[in-house]
């Protein structure tokens, strides 16, 4: 992905924090928060949509924070040690303690959750001074602790329990949440989509005595272990220059008027996702005119890729096709998805498991549930929405409407203008 310069931050808060964060790279790591290999115990709950809240947790008590403690933020990065010791050096922040939220079982083990005996992730409760540091100034330090691509775990530990996702208490915890991981999305700074969830918080509960300070308690075991993760190496790697010079931090107010502004359109060419192929121009297609995309297209296209609707199920063009091809937008002729990472989701819809290129993803609340609408880079179209319960190798599921999109089969893509495409489908049947 082509680097992009964050934002300049404000405020003295990340200021001091970027002085206080240079030294966290000289910290180390092996054989420390027993990595636990292996994908999600099955029966844990299925978040509906990358920004979900969950409704399977909607019997449990809230989420109540300490007494005594001005304010309170709760985040899931991996393990928990890291993300303790990186928000402790945050100032303003007046403790950080390692737990266990997002489960349904009652007080938790670090055994029990190591061992798939519940649904819990590892998380920080976060405790700290508003008039110091704002919730959403440790919404941007967060992103820069974790790779929020990834829905298998955090870099050297696998597995459901070490998954990353925000825990809001709150409307405005959760516009400014949104809005910073939309933002986060749009930048161009990461290779994949963002996947980690945005959450209600439940009950949280603090991990044993031993876990607590572990940084601190046991500075050599730490060390080697942060160091063996590889957890900074990724971060120095993705911001470059920029890693904790943080964008300016969403307020509640700025948060919701930037989740109601429609994305801007792409410029420049944007790097593929999937290797070898070459990058998105988006000066190679043009989207028509309002009057132009009415007339060209169907009724039921126009009001899926203009009015955000949706065809039915198992009734339209593609969810059972298996032909080997490319599938553009049908208002510009963008290459969009491969016929190489569609797969049978049982959904009644196309469903594939990246886009060759980067799209557009939107928070979308409509339908009285938050999703991860996906849209296309230069038509702005609206395809469908984004999933974490796909197959490996990304766990993602892009349901997409047919509706939103043309197939070109690999036998007429050089008489289409897609000849460079032909490459990704070498070794793969062309359609009978």
């Amino acid at each position: 992905m082509p680097h992009v310069r964050a934002v300049p931050s404000s405020g003295p808060v990340l200021a001091s924090l970027r002085a206080a964060a240079s030294g966290l790279l000289l910290l180390a790591v092996f054989g420390g928060c027993d990595a636990t290999a292996g994908s999600a115990p099955k029966g844990v709950e299925v978040v509906d949509g990358v920004a979900a809240v969950d409704e399977d947790l909607g019997s449990l008590a809230p989420y109540v924070a300490p007494a005594g403690v001005p304010a309170t933020a709760v985040f899931a990065g991996g393990c928990f040690w890291c993300t303790e010791s990186s928000f402790e050096h945050v100032p303003g922040v007046i403790d950080a303690v390692s737990g266990y939220t997002g489960g349904d079982q009652q007080r938790p083990t670090y055994e029990d959750v190591g061992h798939h005996r519940t649904n819990h992730l590892e998380a920080i409760e976060v405790r700290y001074d508003p008039a110091k540091v704002s919730y959403g100034e440790l919404v941007e330090v967060f992103w820069q602790m974790i790779d929020p691509t990834d829905g298998g775990g955090q870099f050297v530990d696998r597995g459901h329990q070490y998954t990353s996702a925000i825990f809001v208490q709150n409307d405005d915890q959760k516009a400014i949440a949104e809005a910073s991981r939309q933002r986060l999305a749009q930048s161009g700074l990461l290779a994949g989509p963002v996947v980690t969830p945005i959450r209600t918080a439940p009950v949280f509960w603090p991990a044993e005595d031993y876990h607590q300070d572990f940084h601190k308690t046991n500075p050599d075991h730490y060390q080697r272990y942060r160091r063996g993760s590889g957890r900074d190496q990724h971060v120095a790697k993705v911001y470059g220059d920029d890693l904790h010079d943080y964008p300016a931090a969403f307020t509640p107010e700025t948060a919701r008027a930037a989740l109601g502004a429609r994305p801007a359109a792409a410029t420049g060419p944007v790097s593929a996702t999937v290797p070898g192929l070459p990058p998105l121009d988006p000066a190679a297609y043009t989207r028509p005119s309002d009057d132009a995309i009415a007339q060209q297209l169907s009724p039921l296209a126009l009001k899926v890729t203009q009015h955000e609707g949706t065809e039915p199920p198992f009734r339209n063009a593609y969810w059972d096709n298996k032909k080997a091809g490319l599938y553009v937008d049908v208002v510009t002729g963008e290459p969009l998805f491969s016929s190489v990472h569609k797969f049978a989701s049982g959904t009644g819809w196309p469903s594939f498991t990246q886009p060759l290129y980067p799209v557009k993803e939107v928070v979308d609340t409509t339908l009285g549930m938050t999703r991860t609408e996906v849209r296309s880079r230069v038509g702005d179209s609206h395809l469908g929405h984004v999933f974490p319960d796909g197959p490996p190798p990304t766990g993602l599921r892009y349901c997409i409407n047919s509706a939103s999109l043309r197939f070109v089969p690999v036998e007429e893509l050089e008489k289409e203008g897609y000849g460079a495409f032909l490459t990704h489908f070498q070794g793969i049947a062309k359609a009978r």
